[in-house]
């Protein structure tokens, strides 16, 4: 009776254990723990189109993660979206001059911003801005076969 009882006992520490790493695992996979986060800083971008950019798409700098979109909005006064960034504290070194990019990972994959690291000697704090000459906007497929249809249809001579 005894060891029937402390084998339960095991059995549901294990059951308990396994819920509590499955947890875990969903909260890393959905970078849903990314968003308790709240050292680092922020900054915004202008882009003339997103594309399918997404809130919680990362940010890279020479291919390693070093923060995630917050935010993407539409300002009517411009008419561009303003993208916000929050950078990991650990990245504190980025230069103002900085050009910031829209890429595709992979041909179908999902979009992240890509950053080109500037030779300022000053460095990016909370509330700046990306400079707007040094942004490059999502290529947009379709806008491209567009151009390549119109561009090639009138070589017929």
């Amino acid at each position: 009776m005894q060891s029937t009882r402390s084998v339960e006992i095991w059995v549901g520490i294990f059951v308990a254990l396994g819920f509590a790493a499955l947890l875990m695992l969903s909260m890393k996979v959905s970078h849903l723990g990314d968003l308790f986060a709240e050292q680092g800083y922020a900054v915004t971008a202008e882009f003339n189109n997103i594309g399918g950019l997404k809130v919680k798409s990362p940010v890279k700098m020479s291919g390693v993660r070093i923060g995630r979109v917050t935010d993407i909005r539409y300002d009517d006064d411009i008419y561009k979206a303003i993208v916000t960034v929050h950078i990991e504290p650990q990245y504190d070194k980025i230069p103002t001059e900085t050009t910031v990019s829209i890429f595709t990972a992979g041909l179908l994959g999902e979009q992240y911003i890509g950053l080109d690291a500037g030779s300022d000697e000053e460095y990016l704090t909370a509330g700046d801005q990306f400079d707007p000459g040094l942004t490059q906007s999502a290529v947009v497929l379709e806008q491209l076969i567009g151009q390549f249809l119109y561009n090639s249809g009138g070589t017929n001579d």
